[in-house]
């Protein structure tokens, strides 16, 4: 049985979404069993993550139903047999299951059918989300008779308004499971940091730090990224050797037993000193990094950081000679996202980009703030206004990336702002990225977990 939150935490948060959306009846459906490569060798289970936030079970083959009208919630499962036993021991039924997280009704699965086609018959909104496995979009095609094709299309936004609303701003108990989650990214990071040494193997070391969320938690948030080519942005190849004059970049995060989810990055100089030139660099970085940090409050919006970051860069970029030009103009026109192609970060919470299977629009944008058509600015996962309880990552980068620096040059694109023949002495250089977690509070920010090391100073002391 997987941990639960209070009983009163799943009934609040149903309650507040019957009031969000009001009419209707709603479909979650639980997670399947994804096998790997035969039936009966599966991936590790994981549960939706709406799932777990509105009913808590981390079962597979579970579904569930708010219906609004009738302010009820029932879950549909059935009870596991004798055959289950025997491979798993004895298992809890559906019914005493479903009473820890507040839901009194329980129907065998078979049931969810004739409950959504009596909605429809009547004339109700049947609300679901975006099926993101295949084999749910499926099964939601042939319980609702919507074409499998355009299913997701059919999703309700009215639902997914009402859930957005409520994961984004985390409550007491998540910000507490979240610090736990970071306590174990941390724990990750500096074990490889003590072995970022010449001569080391990069799939080692991914494998130290995916070992040590699986020992603390559920596993990593996402694939490990760990590479000394830090200018492909998710490099999930291992298999170089650590040398000497390059630097490591370290982008993971673990996941908690209760499924919350943290993301960071560190940029590692093998053997633990940097070059001048990797240094300078990396010292633009890290100030983009804690200037963003430093600014970041309630009311403030996530594109404003996001522009903060960028004119740290560009002005550091343009102190080395890099950029030339008015740098607020520059970032504006997007000119710095040679440079840094990404935006600042997303929201984290159950999922390390958290609630991006609803639609990004809908979680990182709003009515007040739109997506950027421009090279760079168009990457910003999350630009609306910061809020009270909010948890957003601050990843500021720096990556030169010669095939877009190739098509750059040769469209002399932005060449008022840019100088090609410094940026050339930086062709092999690499990437840099630092990440934080951070959670906007109601009078500031506070950074979650505990310290991990990112000056240049506390690097060569871990790293030694």
């Amino acid at each position: 049985m997987n941990p639960l939150f209070e009983t009163k935490i799943y009934t609040n948060r149903r309650e507040k979404l019957t009031a969000a959306v009001g009419h209707g009846i709603a479909v979650f459906l639980g997670n399947h069993e994804a096998s790997m490569n035969y039936p009966a060798n599966t991936y590790n289970f994981r549960q939706d993550s709406d799932f777990l936030y509105f009913f808590g079970l981390s079962i597979a083959d579970i579904a569930a139903v708010i219906d609004f009208d009738a302010h009820r919630s029932i879950i549909f499962g059935n009870n596991f047999g004798i055959d289950d036993i025997i491979w798993m021991g004895d298992q809890p039924t559906i019914a005493s299951l479903a009473e820890k997280v507040g839901v009194t009704e329980t129907h065998p699965f078979s049931k969810l059918a004739d409950y959504i086609q009596q909605a429809q018959q009547q004339g109700r909104k049947v609300h679901f989300t975006p099926p993101y496995r295949g084999e749910n979009q499926i099964q939601l095609s042939n319980l609702t008779g919507i074409n499998v094709n355009v299913i997701r299309e059919e999703a309700s936004l009215e639902l997914i308004k009402g859930i957005v609303s409520l994961r984004s701003a985390k409550e007491p108990c998540e910000i507490e499971e979240m610090d736990k989650a970071c306590d174990i990214g941390v724990k990750m990071h500096t074990a490889v940091m003590r072995r970022c040494h010449n001569g080391e193997s990069e799939r080692e070391l991914a494998g130290i730090a995916e070992g040590i969320a699986l020992s603390f938690g559920n596993g990593i948030s996402f694939p490990v990224i760990l590479s000394q080519h830090g200018e492909t942005l998710h490099n999930h190849l291992h298999n170089g050797i650590l040398k000497t004059g390059n630097m490591l970049l370290m982008d993971a995060g673990a996941e908690g037993l209760m499924n919350y989810c943290s993301d960071y990055t560190r940029t590692l100089p093998i053997d633990g000193k940097f070059t001048t030139k990797q240094q300078e660099i990396y010292e633009i970085v890290l100030k983009a990094n804690l200037d963003a940090i430093d600014a970041a409050q309630p009311g403030m919006y996530n594109k404003n950081l996001h522009r903060l970051s960028c004119e740290v860069i560009a002005q550091g970029l343009k102190d080395l000679g890099l950029m030339k030009g008015d740098v607020k103009e520059a970032v504006e026109l997007g000119a710095h996202a040679l440079f840094m192609v990404h935006g600042l970060g997303h929201q984290i919470g159950l999922d390390v980009h958290d609630m991006e299977g609803l639609g990004q629009i809908h979680v990182g944008y709003d009515e007040t703030v739109r997506p950027s058509n421009i090279f760079g600015w168009a990457s910003l996962r999350m630009a609306r206004e910061l809020k009270p309880g909010f948890v957003v990552s601050i990843e500021p980068g720096i990556y030169f990336i010669p095939h877009l620096i190739d098509i750059w040059k040769k469209e002399k694109k932005f060449e008022q702002y840019i100088n090609y023949d410094i940026v050339e002495q930086y062709r092999s250089f690499g990437g840099i990225r630092i990440e934080d977690d951070l959670l906007i509070t109601e009078n500031g920010h506070r950074v979650l977990g505990p310290h991990l090391p990112k000056t240049v100073q506390e690097l060569a002391e871990i790293i030694g």
